[in-house]
């Protein structure tokens, strides 16, 4: 009878402490609806994998030999050797978004560009603080507020820290209502914050245009950044099927059935890189912490920029919208109305914001496809 309590026996701490990270996230997604698509599964997935001579990984036993577990094998084959559930993903996430406010605003691009500045701020910090390039870059690009981008990011440079970055970007994507309007108070005054803006006309965008966009984005990121052909290309693949208005029925299933059981697959899979030997260490709180500094950056950077255009401008924009540039789509431009009517009731900014946050959707992959080409340029 001694094997019944032989799990028992062979608990550790971590193990102790990996349950409590695992409650508290399902916590979080059930009661808080933070993510829940994506928490719960990492949650429970933390606990499964940090049970003694847990049956969802690799292991050996006596009289049978190896044992493939579930978890490992979805993460060795749907991870580690092809990317393909962060890149199918990526197809319903293009199918979800509708690229005509920003067409009607080309100038909106800027905000998503200047909203990236956490990516390389964090990764200069992450060398400063004793991480390798390959760790540095991938810590970094939790800052893409994108959280299938960061895991392709940081399992294709091959980090050693793909759990902690994961759930990092996760988390901090669902606490965005919470970090965005701290940031922006912090280097903004009320009256800047009042600054009201004119309503622009919901222009029609031809057809035409929508089908152009995504396939003319591809082709020019597909030159600059090699590396992100396969972020952006699945990316505004989704959206392509959503414009051609021919394959409804297959723009649907991309966007609800495919997407919500990727996401679940995905956040039990990302849980094999949180066992808790290769998950408690110091190393993961400076990735936690790295991870905020790069979201509260992304922020200020983008709120900082458009403070910058207004000195040119007779109409000034306010530099809420500039925080908007993030690619947490679309709870930043929710976030930033939120806030202007906070301040000012009659302030109606969400038109402006989600341009600004369809445009943070392109630039985070953008930024992601610039850093790989550069580690890896570098590094061979």
């Amino acid at each position: 009878m001694e094997f019944l309590v032989e799990g028992f026996t062979l608990l550790t701490w971590k193990q102790l402490v990996m349950y409590a990270i695992g409650i508290v996230l399902i916590v979080l997604a059930i009661k808080k609806e933070y993510e829940p698509a994506l928490l719960l599964p990492m949650g429970f997935g933390a606990i499964l994998v940090n049970l003694p001579m847990s049956g969802v990984l690799n292991q050996v036993l006596p009289g049978v030999g190896e044992v493939h577990g579930v978890v490992q094998w979805l993460f060795e084959t749907g991870i580690e050797a092809s990317e393909v559930m962060p890149l199918l993903l990526f197809i319903g996430i293009g199918a979800m978004i509708d690229f005509s406010p920003l067409l009607s605003r080309p100038v909106f691009f800027l905000f998503g560009a200047s909203a990236h500045f956490g990516i390389f701020a964090a990764i200069t910090l992450s060398v400063l603080l004793g991480f390798d390039l390959r760790d540095a870059a991938a810590i970094g690009i939790i800052g893409a507020a994108d959280g299938p981008t960061t895991i392709l990011v940081s399992q294709v440079l091959h980090s050693r820290y793909v759990g902690p970055i994961a759930v990092a970007a996760y988390s901090y994507m669902s606490l965005v209502p919470i970090i965005q309007p701290l940031a922006i108070k912090l280097v903004t005054t009320k009256k800047e914050r009042q600054i009201r803006m004119e309503a622009v006309a919901s222009s029609e965008v031809p057809k035409s245009l929508k089908i152009i966009f995504p396939i003319v984005v591809t082709v020019v990121v597909g030159f600059i950044a090699p590396a992100a052909v396969s972020l952006i290309g699945f990316l505004m693949f989704g959206n392509l099927i959503r414009e051609c208005t021919v394959l409804d029925s297959l723009s649907e299933a991309a966007q609800k059935n495919l997407s919500n059981l990727i996401t679940l697959l995905l956040g039990i899979t990302i849980s094999f890189t949180m066992q808790a030997d290769r998950f408690i260490t110091v190393e993961t709180v400076k990735i936690l912490a790295l991870g905020l500094f790069a979201f509260i950056f992304d922020t200020i950077g983008g709120v900082l920029f458009t403070k910058m255009l207004n000195l040119f401008l007779k109409k000034k924009i306010n530099p809420m919208i500039g925080a908007a540039g993030i690619s947490a789509f679309p709870m930043s431009a929710r976030v930033i109305q939120k806030l202007a009517l906070k301040e000012d009731p009659q302030n109606y900014l969400l038109m402006h914001a989600v341009s600004a946050n369809v445009s943070g959707q392109i630039a985070s992959v953008v930024a992601s496809g610039l850093v790989l080409s550069l580690i890896t340029g570098y590094l061979q």
